[in-house]
C-alpha cells in the first residue's frame, strides 16, 4: 500500500491507526494469494508481497522477465506441437515449480496469461500430478501448487493458498488416509466457472494405481518408472491430453531418459 506524500501516521488516532494496520494485512493476505499473477512478468519487477513457500519467495525478491528464462518459454510453448514433454534440467533451476508447477496451474484454472502460446485447454481438466514417494508429493508439489495445510470453517482442513494456485481458485479437499497432511483430490475453479480436478499420486504406488480413467494433464516431477510412465500415456490417450516431465537424471541414461534422445525414440505429437 502506498501513503502520500507528507502523510504522517502520527496523526491518526489509535482506532485510526488500527483500521490502517487491518488494511495492509488485508491487502497482504490478498497478494499472497495471488503469486501465479506476478510470475513471469514483462519487466523484473520486485516482489513487496509476505515470505511464501518456505523462503522461495520473500519480501524484495526480483521476479525476473520471463525472457530471462529461455528454457521455460521453450517447454511451455512445445506443449502446442508435443504430447510427450521433459524438462530435464540440474537442481533448483525452478524446472518444478517455474515449470510443470506453473503450467499446471494454467490448465487447472484456465487463466493462461497473454504471452502464453502453449496447449491451452478451453475447459476444465481432469489431471494427476505425481512425485517418487507420498511424502515428496507432498512436501514438494503439494506445497508448491497449494502452500500449507491449515484449519478452515468447522475444523476442516484445507490449504492457506499460498502456493503458485491462486487462493481463491481452490476449492473442496478430500484427504489421503494414512499420509499426515497429504491430499488426495483437490477440486479448482476455472475461468468457465466450473471445477477442474487435480490427483495426487506417488510412483511408489506401483504402475496399477495408475491405471483407470483419462486425464487431460498429467505432471510427472522426478523421473518415474517406464511402466508409470506407459500407464499415463495411456491415460492421455483418448483426451488429446499431454504429459509433463520435470526431473534431474540422477538414474542416468535410463529408458525415460533415452525416449527424449534425439534419434532414440519417436516422441508423440
Amino acid at each position: 500500500m502506498q501513503f502520500p506524500p507528507g502523510f504522517d501516521l502520527d496523526r491518526l488516532s489509535p482506532e485510526q491507526q488500527q483500521e490502517l494496520l487491518d488494511l495492509l494485512e488485508a491487502e497482504q493476505a490478498y497478494r499472497a494469494q495471488r503469486l501465479f499473477h506476478a510470475l513471469y512478468p514483462e519487466q523484473d519487477t520486485i516482489w513487496d508481497g509476505p515470505t511464501l513457500l518456505e523462503g522461495k519467495v520473500v519480501r524484495g525478491k526480483v521476479l525476473h522477465s520471463r525472457h530471462k528464462y529461455p528454457k521455460h518459454m521453450e517447454f511451455f510453448a512445445a506443449g502446442a506441437e508435443y504430447r510427450e514433454r521433459c524438462f530435464r534440467a540440474a537442481n533448483r533451476v525452478g524446472k518444478s515449480f517455474g515449470g510443470g508447477g506453473y503450467e499446471l496451474t494454467c490448465h487447472l484454472t484456465g487463466l493462461y496469461p497473454d504471452w502464453w502460446v502453449g496447449r491451452r485447454f478451453d475447459h476444465p481438466i481432469s489431471a494427476w500430478a505425481a512425485g517418487d514417494t507420498y511424502e515428496t508429493t507432498r512436501d514438494i508439489i503439494q506445497a508448491d501448487l497449494f502452500g500449507k495445510t491449515t484449519e478452515g470453517e468447522g475444523s476442516r482442513k484445507t490449504f492457506e493458498g499460498r502456493g503458485i494456485v491462486p487462493g481463491d481458485c481452490i476449492g473442496p479437499v478430500t484427504w489421503r488416509q494414512g499420509v499426515s497432511d497429504l491430499a488426495d483430490t483437490i477440486r479448482v475453479k476455472h475461468v468457465t466457472g466450473e471445477w477442474s480436478v487435480l490427483g495426487l499420486k506417488s510412483y511408489d504406488q506401483g504402475r496399477k494405481k495408475f491405471q483407470g480413467t483419462a486425464k487431460h494433464v498429467i505432471w510427472l516431477d522426478e523421473e518415474p518408472p517406464l511402466d508409470v510412465y506407459g500407464e499415463c500415456l495411456i491415460r492421455t490417450a483418448t483426451t488429446g491430453g499431454i504429459v509433463m516431465l520435470t526431473f534431474t537424471p540422477l538414474m542416468g541414461i535410463s529408458d525415460v531418459v533415452k525416449s527424449f534422445q534425439p534419434g532414440t525414440y519417436q516422441l508423440s505429437k
